[in-house]
């Protein structure tokens, strides 16, 4: 339903996709209920823009970095608690954003949109694991994203077998672009710059809309039993 070249770059790829999105609806009053890709669309920023903006249910892996390589404990062995907006370690202490009131109200928030949790360093100084949790540092800190919930939401979605049916579908869109490149023979841009690419890539999408409507217009009709 529509389509836009983008340099190899995994933001302007993102931002490609939102634009689509925004015009198909714009245009055509429909919008896709489920949305599949790799991990460069699941960063925090647009699993929050799927899930809090445009209602679409992300079937995408969750960009996380914070699984840590070693056998220590990472993010998601802590437990979180929404009402009381605190971590529970696996040792049962509490790890918060802010320890103290402060005169003045702070949101916490860091450049990386993110609200770090950190617990207390006596807590961790005599917990029977800290050697599996913070072996190197006095105490052990998380940083959450502020997008968080989508993350989460993500992450359902994932455990789900709607999420295996929808990774296996992904197969037949990766299809197209390899008959773009073997049957339509686009395997280099014949015209220069973000304008030329577009035009080519908007005349093979059109061929390809075409190929595939004379496909189903020849089976005919289905056959009644």
């Amino acid at each position: 339903m529509d389509v836009e070249p983008t340099p190899a770059h995994r933001t302007a790829e993102v931002e490609s996709t939102k634009a689509m999105i925004d015009r198909v609806e714009a245009q055509f009053d429909t919008k896709p209920e489920r949305l599949i890709g790799d991990t460069a669309y699941g960063t925090a920023p647009m699993l929050a823009w799927m899930v809090e903006e445009k209602d679409i249910e992300p079937h995408v892996p969750v960009w996380d970095k914070t699984e840590r390589k070693n056998d220590s404990f990472s993010s998601n062995d802590f437990r979180w608690n929404e009402e009381a907006e605190e971590y529970r370690c696996p040792a049962g202490n509490v790890l918060r954003s802010e320890w103290r009131a402060f005169k003045n109200e702070r949101s916490h928030v860091t450049k990386a949109n993110t609200i770090i949790f950190r617990s207390r360093q006596t807590d961790c100084a005599t917990c029977p694991v800290k050697a599996k949790c913070c072996p190197n540092t006095a105490f052990r800190k998380i940083a959450r994203s502020v997008h968080e919930a989508a993350r989460d939401a993500a992450r359902r979605i994932a455990a789900t077998p709607a999420y295996q049916r929808c990774r296996h579908k992904r197969k037949k869109i990766e299809m197209l672009f390899a008959h773009l490149k073997r049957i339509l023979k686009l395997d280099r841009l014949r015209l220069r710059g973000m304008s030329g690419a577009t035009d080519e890539f908007k005349l093979a999408a059109a061929v390809q809309n075409l190929r595939r409507l004379a496909k189903f217009s020849s089976q005919g009709p289905p056959v009644k039993g």
